[in-house]
């Protein structure tokens, strides 16, 4: 029995996708490509519109190609909308979720025989996390090499106006830290340099249990005899644990990387966004980030178009773009999605107007980026190898300025023979977009 996964969506479904091909080997099915495979997995999105149309697409794409194949609608798409999918995708032989992995293999098994698979009735979120564990250590990993994902907690509970994550995946549920650390022990063991923190918002984590648990987290990991970086992503500007600032600057293998959703810089619409905090508390924390790591890197992420959204806020928000001096910047349109509280707000931002305002921000995110990318010049860094370019005594890798996949690239000059998942030493000597130059000390 053979199966095929076709990933999409963000990095915590791709650990769920991990986690699907660990329980499918563990019972016997193999992994193959998609013309070779018994079963094809679409492994789908749900967040936004434009995700869901690319994950239906899949589907039907897939049974255009392979008219007779099996396919399986999993992950978020299909957990939100699986009596409407089961209804009219007709495409897909099997429509399962994301909230019971466990039973993987016997939905492809169900499709296999030609029998409906039945969701169970049951919520199984308040397990959801323990599946994680259960996988391991035999989870395949989906990431670049010498790096990984681990997905920490599941859910949350901060009740954005515009997300409907809550809708999918629940309220937060942790894990616990002897868990985690165990996973990251064993990451470690099988030649992982580089260990993501991720989940839906990191700064909570602990927070189902009493209290914020990341200062203890970080601690532990940090015990860990290695050389190996940890990155932490996806901090909610609300929870930001201060603590964990000291904790980085006493172990330098915990990156100082942040990258926190500030989504907007107008009072109003944060506000509408049930988001607690304005600009000037967002540029207070990045104050205390700097002062405590002056080499801070801080990603974000501006959502565009949101109900109610003015001009004026959107002066608001190039001031706060201007004075944030972000390093790095995720800039999205709003996505009207059923079921949260902004689906039913008045003074819808026209789309094309919406569109244009994202224009604005991403240009003079350009110009800031580049700035903040030049203080790097001449000076020395560890730098992740990932990739040799074919042809080119170049390779491709990453500093701790770069998360994967999202930011831009360390550009390695080297004649040498380098080992993708490994580290060296290397100097920036110059900039080529949002790039950097890198030549290998000896």
């Amino acid at each position: 029995m053979r199966y095929f996964i076709d990933p999409f969506g963000c990095v915590k479904n791709q650990v769920d996708a991990e986690t699907m091909m660990a329980f499918l080997n563990k019972e016997g099915w193999v992994s193959a490509d998609a013309e070779q495979a018994d079963v094809i997995i679409v492994n789908s999105c749900g967040f936004i519109e434009s995700a869901k149309r690319e994950s239906i697409n899949a589907v039907i794409a897939w049974r255009a190609v392979y008219p007779h194949k099996k396919i399986v609608l999993a992950g978020c798409l299909s957990q939100r909308y699986f009596a409407e999918l089961a209804e009219s995708l007709t495409e897909a032989t099997v429509i399962f979720g994301d909230k019971d992995i466990s039973n993987i293999g016997r939905a492809a098994a169900a499709a296999l025989s030609g029998e409906r698979y039945e969701r169970s009735a049951a919520d199984p979120a308040a397990a959801r996390v323990d599946e994680i564990e259960n996988a391991l250590p035999e989870r395949p990993l989906l990431s670049l090499p010498g790096s990984a994902y681990v997905k920490i907690s599941e859910g949350c509970d901060n009740r954005c106006a515009f997300c409907s994550i809550p809708f999918i995946r629940g309220g937060l549920r942790s894990r616990t830290i002897t868990a985690i650390v165990e996973e990251c022990t064993a990451l470690l063991k099988r030649g992982v340099k580089e260990l993501c923190l991720i989940g839906q918002d990191i700064g909570s984590f602990g927070m189902d249990r009493g209290g914020q648990e990341l200062p203890a987290l970080l601690a532990a990991i940090s015990a860990i005899q290695g050389d190996f970086w940890v990155r932490l992503l996806y901090i909610h500007p609300n929870h930001f644990p201060a603590q964990i600032l000291a904790i980085m600057r006493d172990d330098k293998r915990l990156l100082p990387y942040f990258d926190i959703p500030f989504q907007h810089g107008a009072a109003a619409v944060l506000k509408s966004m049930n988001r607690r905090q304005n600009a000037e508390d967002y540029l207070a924390l990045l104050d205390r980030i700097r002062a405590a790591l002056p080499d801070a890197v801080i990603r974000s992420t501006f959502l565009i178009g949101f109900p109610g959204e003015t001009d004026e806020d959107m002066y608001e928000l190039f001031d706060f773009q201007e004075k944030s001096s972000l390093d790095w910047l995720g800039c999205f349109t709003y996505s009207r999605e059923e079921n949260t509280p902004a689906y039913s707000m008045k003074n819808r931002v026209p789309k094309k107007l919406a569109l244009a305002r994202k224009q604005q921000v991403e240009e003079k995110q350009a110009a800031i980026t580049t700035r903040r990318m030049e203080r790097f010049i001449g000076r020395a860094f560890d730098v992740l190898v990932e990739e040799k370019i074919r042809g080119e005594d170049l390779y491709l890798g990453r500093l701790f300025c770069h998360a994967p996949e999202v930011d831009g690239s360390a550009v390695i000059s080297s004649g040498a023979v380098l080992e993708p998942a490994s580290f060296i030493r290397g100097k920036v000597f110059a900039r080529a977009g949002f790039d950097l130059e890198v030549a290998p000390l000896c």
